[in-house]
């Protein structure tokens, strides 16, 4: 058994270099071939003197279905004393996507133990014959083009007609496969060629305005000033002429009076304004936004009186493009 485990390290040692050094390729589908190599951990059911270990030598035939599918026959003999010869059949199943790196994946199938080469009187009766339902988990790799190294760990459950028999054996497998087809390469498209781009039309000349308006009222009122016509005469002649741009109205108060009933007041002051808007000049209610910020942005000092009288205001700024002619 010692020697047997000695092999088995040198070959495993062989196989892990092998991939460690290796380009990495994409798995290719179709039929693969190669050699295989486990250890065996029989449960002690199986023996009159405890569990028994077999390093088994075999050989894969499969088939990949796709990039992530393959069902494989498998026959191996005991490399040690001819105690153990296993015949399986698995499915494998691939997780992730194919990107030539390490890959998961999981297998379930059945085995058949055949024993009869062992010594019968260290057998439990009835373990010259057995069968066995595994599951298994496994990282696979292409170590090259069409060369893919693949190891798992798997448990099998000894059953009868009976049903499973509380025999467990667990199992590590190694296998280097070989893929009769190559990879087919991904189909790349090549870029449609780009257009030529037209020569650039002349720009035409252009100038930017920007019309600022700043309404200022009475102590506690929210009521327009006549004197402020010409502005807001200015903004609504510019809004006539260019029906794509908004306004928007910014509400505020002096210090004076409580938080609540100052961010009401500079609310009823945009709206007032814009009301004056919408009723003397016909702009559309819908391009005009109103919004109160109370006393929490003075643009002077409270402590004034010609301060406070900055702060009570509304104010507005509209900017847009005109072609110079």
């Amino acid at each position: 058994m010692v020697d047997m485990m000695k092999k088995i390290s040198a070959v495993m040692g062989t196989l892990l270099l092998a991939v460690s050094v290796s380009a990495t390729a994409q798995t290719p589908e179709g039929l693969y071939l190669g050699p295989s190599l486990g250890y065996y951990y029989l449960d002690s059911e199986r023996v009159i003197s405890g569990h028994d270990e077999s390093g088994v030598l075999g050989l894969n035939l499969g088939y990949r279905f796709s990039n992530d599918w393959a069902i494989e026959a498998s026959y191996g003999h005991d490399i040690a004393d001819a105690d153990l010869e296993v015949s399986q059949i698995n499915a494998y199943y691939w997780f992730g996507e194919d990107n030539g790196g390490w890959r998961p994946y999981m297998l379930a199938g059945a085995s058949y133990y055949d024993r009869s080469g062992s010594n019968e009187n260290n057998l439990q009766s009835e373990e010259k014959y057995t069968h066995q339902l595994q599951v298994g988990l496994g990282l696979s790799k292409m170590i090259a083009e069409q060369w893919e190294f693949r190891g798992d760990a798997r448990l099998h459950s000894k059953v009868r007609e009976g049903g499973f028999q509380g025999v467990n054996d667990a199992s590590v497998n190694f296998a280097v496969n070989y893929y009769f087809n190559k990879p087919i390469a991904p189909v790349v498209a090549e870029p449609a060629p780009a257009p030529q781009p037209e020569p650039p039309a002349p720009e035409p000349e252009k100038r930017t305005i920007t019309i600022r308006l700043n309404v200022e009222f009475e102590f506690d009122k929210a009521i327009v000033r006549a004197i402020y016509g010409d502005e807001l005469q200015a903004v609504a002649s510019a809004m006539k002429v260019h029906d794509d741009i908004t306004l928007e109205l910014e509400g505020h108060t002096d210090s004076r009076g409580p938080d609540e009933y100052n961010q009401t007041l500079s609310e009823d002051r945009a709206a007032a304004v814009k009301a004056k808007i919408v009723e003397d000049y016909g702009i559309a209610a819908n391009r005009i936004t109103t919004s109160g910020y109370g006393e929490t942005r003075p643009i002077a000092d409270n402590n004034t009186d010609e301060g406070r009288a900055r702060n009570r205001r509304v104010v507005g700024e509209m900017t847009y493009t005109e072609v110079v002619k």
